[in-house]
């Protein structure tokens, strides 16, 4: 490979490519922002009767009260004491920041982001394939293809991101 090529690509790499790094960034921002929503407001249902909470919901979105989906629902609330409910907010709360994380430094084109943003969106494949085959829904599958084309996207990115460095330390020496 030629300096000129070399210096093309990297050019390429720059320009469109970063559009897409800060655009995965700006998403994990907005993906913060709902888990912050969430978490604030699994804290503000601590104390309070979540059955009726629910009862109160199903009745105003018009759902049948004697379905079996509001049947199903139902008994997964009665499950939730206030404990799990603080470990699940705080399991909210944890995701947001990790998605904070990743998001601003995705934002700031710092080479770190990259790398954690792929491993943790790598890391849950499996579970998310594992949950598309045991009850595949249109948005299961939505969201298991966007994060595999993010994690395939950054693999393609940190790799030419790395060999650019390379090529510009040979370039020192």
């Amino acid at each position: 490979m030629t300096a000129s090529s070399v210096q093309l690509r990297s050019n390429h790499v720059k320009s469109s490519h970063d559009r897409w790094i800060i655009a995965i960034g700006v998403f994990k921002l907005a993906q913060a922002a709902l888990f912050i929503l969430l978490g604030i407001g699994a804290i503000r249902l601590l104390h309070r009767d979540l059955i009726g909470v629910t009862e109160h919901f199903i009745l105003a979105m018009r759902f049948n009260p004697e379905g079996h989906f509001v049947n199903l629902v139902l008994e997964k609330v009665a499950m939730i004491d206030p404990r799990r409910l603080r470990v699940i907010s705080a399991a909210i709360f944890a995701i947001a920041t990790l998605d904070i994380i990743e998001g601003t430094g995705l934002v700031l084109e710092q080479a770190w982001a990259e790398f954690v943003t792929l491993i943790l969106t790598a890391s849950f494949l499996p579970w998310e394939f594992f949950e598309v085959f045991r009850r595949a829904s249109w948005i299961r599958i939505g969201l298991t293809v966007i994060n595999l084309a993010v994690v395939v996207y950054l693999l393609y990115y940190v790799k030419l991101r790395m060999q650019e460095r390379r090529l510009r330390r040979a370039g020192r020496a």
